[in-house]
């Protein structure tokens, strides 16, 4: 008995999965927010039946969740590439705002879903995107702890630092995504970014936490 051929039928289920990530994606990106978004809106905008969306997301909670982690996969994977060098090094800091600038323009979608949810969201998603953001500062500042000299900072400062730069990139994100359109914007976010990120390197760069 020949094999089964299913490669074209998963083709067909991955394409229509991602059609109704795209589709909820650009009903957020017309003023709606995720939470009032009905399943029957995202299944109409790719022209599939409602029963279909079931083959795919257990509901719009499980299809939110798995825009989160789209959203925020390729972003992790390119800072930690840009944090690859030592730090602090001028040219990591322009490495990164290039990272993050690229990202956001390459996925305003995605980020859009982000800037909305995370504070408006049902409370599932805020919370996955919170624990997404963690996970940034976390992976930064385990970086920043091994290349600190030893003893300068404390793993509560080292915390409190990477926060401080996630911070700072999800406000240029936000930043970009009100203004990047704008003639000239893109440059002056990019040299803001750049000369934030610096002061609160040089800024650390003098702080030694007490008792250590």
């Amino acid at each position: 008995m020949a094999p089964k051929k299913s490669k074209p039928r998963d083709d067909r289920k991955s394409k229509t999965r991602q059609a109704l990530l795209d589709a909820a994606l650009k009903l957020v990106a017309d003023n709606h927010s995720f939470s009032s978004l009905s399943l029957r809106e995202v299944t109409r905008e790719v022209g599939v039946v409602p029963a279909a969306f079931y083959r795919h997301f257990r509901d719009m909670e499980e299809l939110g969740l798995e825009l989160v982690d789209e959203s925020f996969r390729n972003l992790r994977e390119l800072l930690r590439t840009a944090r690859a060098a030592p730090l602090p090094d001028e040219r990591i800091v322009r490495q990164s705002v290039d990272v993050l600038l690229t990202v956001a323009r390459d996925n305003r979608h995605y980020f859009e879903f982000v800037g909305r949810e995370r504070f408006g969201g049902t409370s599932i998603i805020r919370a996955a995107i919170h624990k997404e953001i963690r996970l940034i500062v976390s992976e930064l500042a385990t970086d920043l702890g091994r290349l600190a000299p030893p003893g300068r900072w404390t793993t509560e400062d080292l915390q409190m630092l990477a926060g401080l730069m996630v911070n700072a990139m999800v406000a240029v994100i936000e930043q970009f995504l009100d203004t990047g359109a704008r003639p000239g914007a893109e440059a002056e976010i990019r040299k803001n970014a750049e000369k934030q990120l610096r002061l609160i390197v040089l800024g650390a760069m003098q702080w030694k936490s007490s008792g250590s």
